[in-house]
């Protein structure tokens, strides 16, 4: 079959699939977070933390409950690697120094999942599981319960109350992630992947050379690892790794399980603010983006420009070279438009003008679809900017789901904005200017600043995935892009539940002619025009230093 037929089939089956499930995942979500009703496993999990999952909570105290349960999150897995030489399961491994143990900590509460580490080699099964997988489920079980509570904050009127962040956060892992995880991990095995407690296997190579073989509980992490937007390996290797994607079946089921929810988010937003239009306008932006994105990938890697590329007949060096440089680019414009940090192929070896495609992929925010919840989140926000720009075009009072945006909710709009490109272009400036960045690219020139840009934005924007030519393990790095993963998670969840907090209190304000119909194409062209106005433009200068320029010497 012509490769690209192939690949257009595709990308064509992942869409039919996600188009299927958008309703029923959608409409199933909005349910739990509308239900008064309690599990009997989570009134037991109500009971060991202490929590009234009945008690409504402002955004002020919703936010407390975040900060604490991560604070918490981080500390207890800096000790689990501080100290897994100790623990039964650790495979004779070393405990994680210390600044290396900070930043993996950062990176998964977080739900960043950069990794400066080799898993296999570093890792032992305790802190796999027990560790690294747990913060998999109640990380992105956080970034959903945020999204939610801005919904609420959209669909209530006259109370500043948006829920119980337990009840949220419980209800997020026990009756969507943990679930689909079980069906996703037995897909999986059976597709090939490896699910064990095994010891480490020494064997002989066909050179007569010794290699180390670990084996692990991997299908069930590489399950919750792309269903909640993670993207942290059990190997080194991650998604390229052929016992956590061992054929074609499972990579295709891999990119499903990072877009499933991100995609299926809106429709529960709709639902929840009592028009699905809404949803449908929310998601045909970030389809619109996410679509824009695979085919302009695509395209630059089938057209391989460069003198090397055209010599060799194709830009093969570091991709899948199982499924092709189709399923590569796909894998990859899905894993930076997501926080997700997957990867099944190097993007240091991607063409120029690709890894600047995959850059703007995370530094437009990672909203289309974006991670679990944070996608959706970030998305409502740009809505928000979007009326408001279009309220200053024709002269009036700007609204959204029948909530005015005056000044505070612009002003915390604008906040959130901020926050990652602040973070990003002075994370970059600073390893540059210390020497730290230049020490730390295995390239020179245009592709070696790509490299620590790549690396700040993958950090700051909690996406995970590095572009593979960056020495990412020294003191500074590991301390600096933690910092970035925090700040870049939690800052602009403050600033997101305050707003939150700000739209509930206010009391609906009528429809009239002069309404903007934000459920309308129109709509979604003014979203997605300002998106890539907005945020876009900021990183301008930062990308035609690195992959522009690279690209236009090509």
């Amino acid at each position: 079959m012509n490769p690209i037929l192939a690949d257009a089939l595709q990308v064509g089956a992942l869409i039919a699939a996600l188009a299927l499930v958008h309703r029923p995942l959608g409409d199933y979500m909005a349910g739990v977070f509308s239900s008064g009703r309690h599990l009997r496993a989570e009134k037991w999990i109500y009971r060991l933390v202490g929590a009234n999952p009945d008690a409504e909570m402002r955004w002020t105290a919703y936010l407390r409950a975040v900060l604490a349960f991560s604070a918490a999150g981080v500390l207890l897995l800096y000790v689990l690697q501080r100290v897994q030489d100790t623990l039964p399961l650790s495979l004779g491994f070393a405990p994680i120094t210390p600044d290396q143990a900070f930043n993996t900590a950062a990176s998964f509460v977080s739900n960043t999942n950069w990794q400066s580490y080799s898993g296999e080699a570093a890792m032992g099964h305790l802190a796999q599981t027990a560790g690294l997988a747990v913060q998999n489920f109640v990380s992105a079980a956080v970034g959903i319960a945020v999204a939610v509570a801005l919904v609420r904050g959209f669909a209530r009127s006259r109370t500043g109350e948006l829920g119980n962040f337990w009840a949220d956060l419980v209800r997020g892992t026990v009756r969507i992630l943990v679930p689909i995880s079980v069906i996703a991990a037995i897909l999986f095995v059976a597709a090939g992947a490896v699910q064990n407690f095994g010891g480490i296997h020494q064997i002989t190579t066909v050179t007569g050379e010794t290699q180390s073989i670990s084996p692990g509980a991997v299908a069930s992490q590489e399950a919750i690892k792309n269903l909640g937007t993670n993207g942290g390996g059990y190997y080194n290797a991650n998604s390229s790794h052929p016992f956590e994607n061992p054929n074609g079946f499972s990579n295709l089921l891999t990119i499903f399980l990072l877009l499933v929810i991100p995609f299926s988010l809106p429709r529960t937003f709709g639902r929840m603010v009592g028009s699905v239009r809404q949803g449908y306008a929310i998601v045909a932006a970030m389809g619109l983006i996410w679509f824009a994105g695979v085919v302009l990938v695509t395209w630059i890697e089938y057209a391989h420009p460069g003198t090397a590329s055209h010599i060799a007949g194709g830009a093969m060096e570091g991709k899948e070279q199982r499924f092709g440089e189709g399923a590569s680019s796909l894998f990859a414009v899905s894993t930076t438009m997501t926080s997700t940090g997957s990867v099944n192929s190097f993007h240091d070896s991607f063409q120029g003008l690709s890894g600047g495609v995959l850059l703007l992929g995370m530094m437009l925010g990672e909203i289309a679809p974006g991670g679990a919840g944070s996608g959706l989140y970030g998305m409502l926000v740009m809505a928000v900017v979007a009326v408001f720009i279009a309220g200053l075009m024709v002269g009036r009072t700007p609204e959204y789901l029948g909530k005015r945006i005056g000044t505070r909710e612009i002003t915390l709009a604008a906040l959130y904005i901020l926050v990652t490109p602040a973070l990003v272009l002075t994370g970059t400036a600073v390893a540059m200017a210390t020497g730290n960045g230049e020490s730390s690219m295995t390239n020179v020139g245009a592709h070696g600043f790509s490299e620590v840009l790549y690396a700040y934005t993958s950090a700051s924007n909690n996406n995970g995935s590095a572009f593979a030519g960056f020495s990412a393990d020294t003191v500074f790095h590991n301390t600096a892009l933690g910092l970035c993963m925090l700040l870049g998670r939690f800052l602009p969840m403050v600033f997101v539940l305050a707003l939150a907090g700000s739209l509930a209190e206010q009391k609906p304000v009528p429809a009239t002619a002069g309404t903007l119909r934000t459920e309308k194409p129109l709509f979604t062209g003014l979203l997605v025009g300002a998106i890539l106005i907005v945020t876009g433009l900021t990183f301008f200068p930062a990308l035609a230093l690195g992959p522009l320029a690279e690209g236009l010497a090509a």
